[in-house]
């Protein structure tokens, strides 16, 4: 008996995951054009996206997780900041957690890693610090890709990935 309660939970248990992951899928151009904006709020200033270079995911309710380059030529975020990010859900990056609202993020390069930092986007203050590690060779490169949870889930920036896992809601 207690062995059969217990595969019933963990069958329920693994359900449930597996139904929260199935239930985010990639943003189209047209959603993220809609949702991000063409000048971020970074601290007091406004400061130009590069669209092409959005991605994200969305749920079944209409949340959204999505970045996009930051075009921080001129602005005082040059080399703190390289990316916007919307978190209308919550989710762990590496090791940051993030609450529904507005980031930013920039990095530092290491030899095989990035050093990633997590900032509130209005204020800058810092919401954590990861590892972005060298994803395996052959590997497409790309500005920033936020792969949806039931492929895999990961944050792309360039050569390097972060695992995330989200929240619940």
């Amino acid at each position: 008996m207690k062995i059969a309660l217990c595969l019933a939970f963990s069958v329920m248990c693994c359900a449930g995951a597996w139904a929260q992951k199935d239930s985010w899928r990639k943003a189209t151009d047209t959603e993220l054009g809609a949702l991000l904006p063409a000048r971020a709020p970074v601290e007091k200033e406004h400061i130009e996206t590069e669209m092409r270079t959005a991605s994200g995911i969305v749920d079944k309710h209409g949340h959204y997780i999505a970045g996009v380059i930051l075009i921080t030529a001129g602005y005082s975020a040059e080399g703190k900041y390289s990316h916007f990010l919307i978190v209308q859900a919550p989710i762990k990056i590496g090791g940051v957690s993030l609450k529904p609202g507005e980031y930013v993020f920039g990095y530092t390069h290491q030899r095989d890693s990035l050093t990633v930092h997590f900032n509130v986007a209005s204020t800058g203050a810092l919401m954590g610090t990861t590892e972005a590690h060298l994803l395996p060779p052959h590997t497409v490169v790309e500005s920033l890709h936020i792969w949806p949870p039931a492929d895999k889930p990961l944050f792309q920036i360039g050569r390097f990935g972060m695992p995330y896992e989200l929240g619940e809601q």
